[in-house]
């Protein structure tokens, strides 16, 4: 069959081991190998359902903790700031940081 959109040939050289692995991957993508190492090329997170899912968790608990947050910068305004809204503001920030780094630890090791 002939490609008339994909016109440039690039010649690639593997180790066999890498070929191997090539050849799995684009197997099972449901690829050739061509067609493989074009999507890896042009993919994005918005490729991958699981990374979509969980950039959304992410993003909604964010704006959950920043309802918080500014619950509390409105008490600090107001002067009704309390040591217990400090505490709270820090325990909000541990655990965005918390959620954020478990995100991309999980995209990572996609």
């Amino acid at each position: 069959m002939s490609d008339t959109v994909h016109t440039v040939r690039k010649t690639l050289r593997l180790r066999p081991e890498e070929a191997k692995m090539l050849e799995q991957y684009a197997k099972l993508a449901g690829f050739s190998e061509a067609e493989y190492l074009r999507f890896l090329l042009s993919q994005k997170p918005k490729d991958y359902p699981e990374i979509r899912t969980m950039l959304k968790d992410l993003i909604n608990e964010v704006n959950h903790i920043g309802a918080n947050v500014n619950q509390i910068v409105f008490h600090h305004n107001a002067s009704l700031y309390s040591q217990g809204d400090k505490e709270l503001l820090l325990a909000y920030m541990k655990k965005m940081n918390g959620v954020v780094g478990e995100v991309v630890i999980r995209i990572g090791n996609l």
